[in-house]
Formats: structure tokens, C-alpha cells, sequence
């Protein structure tokens, strides 16, 4: 495939090394000094593109991606308030568009043992559920967007939980989510159910940024020639 790199910091640096072993060109490296390479007439000469950079710009690079006429693949997160509506543009347009918090296939099989043990513990209200995310100091976003998506999942089966905060809480109805931001931690999330009896706990610590960059480069595989809107699920096989 022919990707655009769209953000080239640690994370697009990665992609790159991992998308060219495995035989693909990267035709475009967009970072701060190459935004020029964001007009149509670069982009389109693409099959994907991997969208890495920061919740001021993702929107608009996406929007410029589907202007173009090229599937893409975004990891960003911090900007999903206009996540409905990129989808809804998407949906509009025919355009092909896949966002998750986080590539990794470990984090992704990782979201569906969370939702499962949410299930089975919505039934027993004598466990408290809070949460623990680590990352690294340069981490723009806190909690991490992993971190959201398994609390969204926790509070929709967990359901006497109906809202979270980004601090310690007593309160029954909130479910604390603690960042620390400490170097270096590529990142770790843990959720905690507690009880005076026991605790049942559930982690996923990331060794390196490798299986965040090989998951994005296995979704732009995925996702080249389709239209639609998707996520991990699909790329893995996890949908119904």
C-alpha cells in the first residue's frame, strides 16, 4: 500500500519502521513543518492514511482525508465530542473511516474482558468499581482515551455508576478514573472491583509503543478499499 503518515512523532515514527518491513511505501510523512502535504493533490495519491497527531488538528486532517478520497485510520484522541459528527460526514460521503483509543490487539482483546467482567458484576452492588491509568509524562490527555472507553464500558453494564471524575471519589454513583504521568510508562490500565471481602483486578501494561503501531498499520490493511465507519472490533473479528 501507499500510506500518508499524517503526525510524525514517536508513534508515526514507529508506524513507519513497521509499515515498511512489511512492504508498504510511505509516500507521505505530514508533521508541523510539511503541512503543505495535507492539500488534496498529495493526499490523494495515497491508498490510507494514519492519522497520530493532536486534538486541535485531527478533525480537520480527517475531513481533509475524506476531501481526498482516502481511507483513514486515526488513533488521536482528546477530540471525540466531534466524533459524531466525523461519522456522520463519513456516513454522508462514502468515505471509509476507522478511530479507536487504541490499536493494540493485546488493549482491544483487553476492552472485551473489561465489558465482560462488568456484566457479570453489575448483579453484585457489595463491589466497588474505580480505575487506574499510567502513562508517560508528555501524555496530553488525562484520562488517556483507553481509560474513557473502558469506563463507558464499565458504566454501561455497572450501571449504579453513572458518571466518572479524574480524581479520588467516595461518592456511589462516580466512578474515579486516577491519572499519574509518570516516565517511563508506555502505559498501564487497571480496573478495580472492591469489596471488605476480596478484589478482583484486571490489567493491561503496554512494554513498548510496537503493538500500538502494529495494530494501526494492521487496521490501514483493513480498512484500504472499504467504505463505512469502523472500529477494532471489526479489523479483529470481535463483532457480532
Amino acid at each position: 500500500m501507499k500510506i500518508a503518515l499524517i503526525g510524525y512523532g514517536k508513534m508515526g515514527q514507529a508506524i513507519d519502521a513497521i509499515a515498511t518491513a512489511k512492504g508498504h511505501e510511505i509516500i507521505i510523512r505530514v508533521d508541523v513543518n510539511s503541512q503543505h502535504l495535507l492539500e488534496k493533490e498529495h493526499l490523494e495519491k495515497a491508498d490510507v492514511a494514519i492519522e497520530f497527531t493532536t486534538p486541535e488538528t485531527a478533525y480537520s486532517n480527517i475531513l481533509k482525508c475524506f476531501e481526498a478520497n482516502v481511507p483513514v485510520v486515526s488513533g488521536t484522541t482528546g477530540w471525540l465530542d466531534k466524533l459524531p459528527e466525523i461519522k456522520a460526514i463519513c456516513e454522508e460521503k462514502k468515505q471509509a473511516f476507522l478511530h479507536t483509543t487504541n490499536f493494540s490487539i493485546g488493549v482491544n482483546i483487553f476492552f472485551e474482558v473489561n465489558k465482560k467482567l462488568a456484566e457479570l458484576m453489575a448483579s453484585q452492588p457489595q463491589y466497588n468499581v474505580w480505575m487506574e491509568e499510567i502513562h508517560h509524562t508528555h501524555k496530553k490527555d488525562a484520562p488517556s482515551g483507553t481509560a474513557l472507553s473502558l469506563a463507558q464500558d464499565v458504566m454501561a453494564n455497572v450501571t449504579r455508576k453513572t458518571s466518572w471524575v479524574n480524581d479520588y471519589s467516595n461518592e456511589s454513583g462516580v466512578l474515579p478514573i486516577i491519572s499519574k504521568r509518570i516516565d517511563p510508562a508506555p502505559g498501564t490500565h487497571i480496573v478495580n472491583y472492591t469489596s471488605d471481602i476480596d478484589d478482583i483486578t484486571i490489567t493491561h501494561t503496554a512494554h513498548s509503543r510496537q503493538g500500538f503501531a502494529a495494530g494501526a498499520v494492521v487496521a490501514a490493511e483493513w480498512i484500504k478499499d472499504k467504505t463505512g465507519v469502523f472500529t477494532m472490533r471489526e479489523v479483529l473479528g470481535l463483532s457480532c
